[in-house]
C-alpha cells in the first residue's frame, strides 16, 4: 500500500497558505514539498519534482489556477481551494478531484484527502481486497453535472438512485435530478453506510425506505425492485445494521 502522497501548494494568500500547510502536518499520509504565491513561481519545481498532489487556488496575479492546469505535463491529481463556488463547472470540466471553498473545515479537508488517498493506494493494488471502515466515503452533499451547470444535492435528501441508459434519475422527496453519470461514480462519494445497490437499475436510501414486501422497497409512494443478483447482499446489509 502507498504510504505518502507528495504535495504542493499553490496560493497567493498567506493565511491560506498556513492554513493547509497545517492541515496537512496532521495528516500522517501527506507531505508537503513546498508552498508557493503563484502558478509561474511554481512551474520549474513542479517539473522538477513530479508530486502526486497540489493544492491550487483560483484567483492569483498574472495566472489562474484553472489557466495553470492544462499546463502542467505531466499533471498531479489537483484538489481546488478557493473562497468561490462559481467555477465548479469549469472545475469538474478539467477533472479535478475536489473542489473546497473556503473556509472549509479540517474534518471536510480529511474525507477529500483520505478518499483520494485510498483511490491511488486501491490503483497500486488491484489484486487486493481493501478493508475500508463503513463510513469512508461519506459526504454530505454531491456536486453533479445536470445539463449546462453544476448542482449541489445534499446527500441526505436522496430517496433512491434509477438507472436510465447512460445517465442517473436521483430522486429526493421533492425533486428528479438527471445526471450524466454512473453508479460506480457516485458510489464513491455516497455514504457507504446508507446506500446500498438493489437492481442493476437502482440504489436505495437505507434511511428511507417504509417497508420491505416480498422483492419490493416501498419509499414513499415510489415502489423499487430488488433483484436477485443484489439481494442477498443487501439484505446482510439490513441485519449488519
Amino acid at each position: 500500500m502507498r504510504e505518502k502522497l507528495t504535495c504542493y501548494i499553490i496560493d497567493d494568500e498567506h493565511l491560506a497558505q498556513e492554513i493547509l500547510e497545517e492541515y496537512i502536518a496532521k495528516v500522517p499520509f501527506l507531505e508537503l514539498k513546498g508552498s508557493f504565491m503563484s502558478p509561474l513561481e511554481a512551474s520549474s519545481q513542479l517539473k522538477k519534482d513530479n508530486p502526486d498532489l497540489l493544492f491550487l487556488d483560483i484567483n492569483m496575479p498574472d495566472l489562474d489556477g484553472l489557466n495553470f492546469i492544462p499546463m502542467l505535463h505531466p499533471r498531479p491529481l489537483i484538489i481546488l481551494t478557493t473562497a468561490y463556488d462559481q467555477y465548479a463547472l469549469q472545475a469538474f470540466e478539467l477533472n479535478v478531484k475536489d473542489y473546497l471553498v473556503k473556509p472549509f473545515s479540517f474534518e471536510r479537508f480529511y474525507k477529500g484527502v483520505l478518499r483520494l488517498f485510498q483511490e491511488q493506494s486501491s490503483k497500486q493494488q488491484p489484486s487486493e481486497t481493501a478493508v475500508e471502515p463503513a463510513y469512508i466515503n461519506e459526504q454530505e452533499y454531491l456536486f453533479l453535472k445536470v445539463g449546462h451547470r453544476i448542482q449541489k444535492i445534499a446527500t441526505s435528501d436522496i430517496c433512491f438512485i434509477q438507472g436510465m441508459k447512460d445517465y442517473l434519475q436521483i430522486r429526493t422527496a421533492k425533486e428528479k435530478i438527471l445526471t450524466l453519470t454512473s453508479f460506480a461514480k457516485l458510489e464513491e462519494h455516497l455514504p457507504a453506510h446508507n446506500f446500498a445497490r438493489v437492481h442493476k437499475s437502482y440504489m436505495v436510501a437505507i434511511d428511507k425506505i417504509d417497508h420491505i414486501e416480498k422483492n419490493r422497497i416501498w419509499i414513499a409512494d415510489q415502489i423499487v425492485p430488488i433483484s436477485g443478483t443484489y439481494s442477498d447482499r443487501f439484505f446482510r446489509k439490513l441485519k449488519g445494521l
